[in-house]
């Protein structure tokens, strides 16, 4: 019998990429996909298979029947919890920190972030363009030409902002909107990305820490969402130097991508994962042929890296 192939071999499989189609095959530059809608209209709960799954109708039906069992409500609470005059060369403006918590047990991933009135006024003018009907009842903070740094102004934002998001994500296609979900986890991602491309690892990843526990809350619908910050998560590891902690990521990944074969990170991820599990002296075989196997289901080209992947994403 023939020894495995390695990394390296004759018969290795090298990175594979952009083996999605349809809407998939769309440009890495504007952030992950688009929320998809779980399968149940009152649950927030994970993507499952893809349509292209090679599940039997019965496996298919007892992976359900185990997701079921594991769906549960994720509800977030949102405070204002403080606000600072900024000063710049040319403007003057109110930042006001806002904490995500969730609710129902202990949050130790809280999340932490500062948006200014004019961020909270793109919110509200994206989510018009889309959802008027939907947010009709939603009251928007008034803008006023003077008084906005008085202490008694300030304080009545941050109540208002905080009444705001909470009527915002009590609504379920807002929540789960590329608009409102981007307009708490957007800029640092962007800039955590930027990071990434600069070749600033540790940067990147600290800043990647603080944002993905947020995202993967907000998306509880639909997983595979995280995936690209999951993976630049590895790329940072793996670039570092730390396999264990750049694989340990990669199969929180995996997971999100569940059977979803045709996504653009699956093929490109499992190779990443491939020459980790060997450089730790892990099962690699095991996900080799996994790669093999989809790739027999449905040929792609050669394409890109994990890493050439990752850095196309929040260019703008």
């Amino acid at each position: 019998m023939a020894s495995p192939e390695h990394p390296g071999s004759p018969g290795w499989m090298g990175p594979i990429a952009q083996c999605a189609t349809g809407t998939e095959q769309e440009a890495a530059a504007t952030g992950p996909d688009l929320p998809c809608p779980g399968p149940d209209e009152h649950l927030d709960t994970p993507g499952g298979p893809s349509p292209n799954s090679s599940m039997t109708t019965g496996e298919l039906q007892e992976y359900w029947r185990k997701e079921k069992r594991g769906w549960r409500r994720v509800k977030l609470l949102f405070e204002v919890a403080s606000a600072r005059i900024e000063e710049r060369k040319v403007s003057k403006f109110v930042m006001y920190q806002i904490v995500v918590i969730q609710t129902g047990s202990f949050d130790s991933n809280k999340a932490v972030l500062e948006r200014r009135y004019s961020d909270f006024e793109t919110l509200q003018k994206n989510l018009l363009k889309t959802f008027r009907e939907e947010i009709e009842d939603v009251v928007f903070p008034k803008k006023h030409l003077m008084g906005n740094f008085t202490e008694e102004m300030i304080s009545e934002r941050k109540l208002a902002f905080k009444e705001y998001l909470s009527l915002l994500y009590a609504i379920r296609c807002v929540r789960r909107s590329r608009e409102f979900i981007d307009f708490l986890t957007r800029p640092e991602l962007r800039e955590a990305f930027g990071c990434l491309r600069g070749g600033q690892y540790t940067r990147a990843l600290d800043i990647l820490v603080r944002v993905v526990p947020l995202q993967e809350k907000l998306t509880a619908h639909c997983p595979v969402m995280v995936v690209p910050a999951l993976c630049a998560m590895l790329v940072c590891h793996r670039d570092l130097e730390r396999p264990a902690e750049a694989f340990a990521v990669g199969e929180r990944a995996l997971q999100c991508l569940q059977a979803r074969e045709g996504h653009r990170y699956y093929a490109p991820l499992l190779d990443a994962m491939i020459r980790l599990a060997y450089t730790l002296g892990r099962d690699f075989i095991s996900l080799q042929k996994r790669l093999q196997e989809s790739q027999l289901r449905k040929p792609t080209p050669w394409g890109l890296t994990l890493k050439e992947l990752t850095v196309r994403e929040y260019l703008y």
